[in-house]
């Protein structure tokens, strides 16, 4: 009788380091009251807590030594007493007038920095950070009404012994990521079963119903509503760039906007407002609010007038408030009065103007 064979048996073990992260913003009100205080001179921010221990921003406006008295400089402190932490840490000056704040200032090589050991054991390196984070003579640049705002973003790591997975009698299986959106995406390409043709000036591009209908209502009320035409496989888009319609599909067969890296500044931004209106159009709210997310962070002095008309036209009133209190911070009104966007404006949403100056007065008041 021949012998039985023990299964075959796998085992595994992981090892994964446990982080915890936390961002904490430092605000200097009234900065210049602290230039020339002198070489050395420290102002300490509140500490904060992130993984357990206790932290502060330490930042020497005159420099921290005479080799970095032409400097500002910026440093982490690890406050917690008889502590080694290992973290990784980002120092960035932001814009404190813009709501989310956004970055104006990201310190020497920010990518470069590895992980540190914070070390208040044996005095050895309680801090860590940048001797020269940007020059006296730049304060001008990242000092917005007085006010310099410095975000520290904190990820602690602590090690952890590596834990044994449960023994399997087989290796199990590796579920792939859904790849839908790759399969709806090479469709289009294909036009494989295409039912329905558009025309955009001269350019047509081939689609299907029923995707197009399962995602925006007004082609599912265009082609499956009582009022469709039953024949109809040709139709003509009017007032729609071919580039525009073509990020429509991609975005209605994908889910994502279509791929912008080739295009400037400029032609980012007006090629959104056109997406931003397309989808509009056809009632995409998840694209019209990627489109007003995407403006929201690129907003300029020349373009702000012509992005707030478009906000009020299309009701985007997240857009909208942030286009205004844009405007109103910084003083920038006057600047924005003289670009070719704000005659455009006052033409075509001229109610809104008094929304303008009526933000700018309860700004002012306080």
């Amino acid at each position: 009788m021949a012998a039985s064979q023990s299964p075959w048996t796998t085992t595994a073990s992981t090892c994964a380091p446990e982080t915890a992260h936390g961002t904490h913003l430092f605000k200097v009100d009234g900065y210049s009251l602290y230039r020339g205080v002198g070489v050395g001179e420290c102002i300490k921010s509140a500490a904060f807590a992130v993984g357990g221990h206790d932290w502060c921003l330490c930042l020497y406006p005159d420099g921290d030594s005479e080799d970095s008295k032409n400097w500002v400089s910026v440093y982490l402190e690890l406050k917690t007493k008889k502590a080694e932490v290992r973290a990784l840490y980002d120092l960035r000056i932001v814009n404190s007038t813009t709501r989310p704040p956004q970055p104006l200032y990201t310190g020497p090589n920010p990518s470069g920095i590895e992980p540190r050991v914070f070390d208040t054991v044996h005095d050895e390196a309680s801090l860590w950070g940048h001797t020269k984070f940007f020059r006296k003579t730049e304060t001008e640049k990242y000092v917005l009404d007085d006010i310099l705002l410095i975000k520290c973003d904190l990820t602690v790591i602590k090690f952890k012994e590596a834990q044994v997975a449960e023994a399997k009698m087989y290796d199990g299986l590796q579920v792939p990521p859904s790849d839908l959106s790759n399969h709806l995406g090479k469709l289009l390409e294909a036009t494989e079963g295409a039912d329905v043709a558009f025309k955009v000036e001269k350019e047509v591009f081939q689609a299907h119903k029923i995707i197009l209908a399962m995602r925006s209502p007004v082609f599912m009320a265009e082609f499956y509503g009582p009022m469709r035409d039953e024949q109809g496989r040709s139709i003509v888009v009017e007032g729609m760039q071919p580039a525009v319609f073509r990020g429509l599909l991609h975005f209605i067969y994908t889910d994502s906007l279509p791929p912008m890296d080739d295009l400037n500044d400029i032609e980012y931004e007006e090629m959104v407002r056109h997406l931003l209106v397309a989808a509009d159009r056809y009632a995409m709210e998840r694209m019209k609010l990627m489109c007003e997310s995407k403006l929201c962070e690129s907003l300029y002095i020349e373009t702000v007038a012509t992005t707030l008309a478009l906000a009020d036209q299309h009701h985007c009133s997240q857009l909208k408030d942030a286009c205004i209190n844009f405007i109103n911070s910084s003083n920038r009104m006057y600047d924005v009065v003289a670009s070719e966007g704000y005659e455009h404006l006052k033409r075509a949403c001229p109610t809104i103007i008094a929304d303008i100056w009526e933000k700018t007065a309860k700004t002012r008041r306080f």
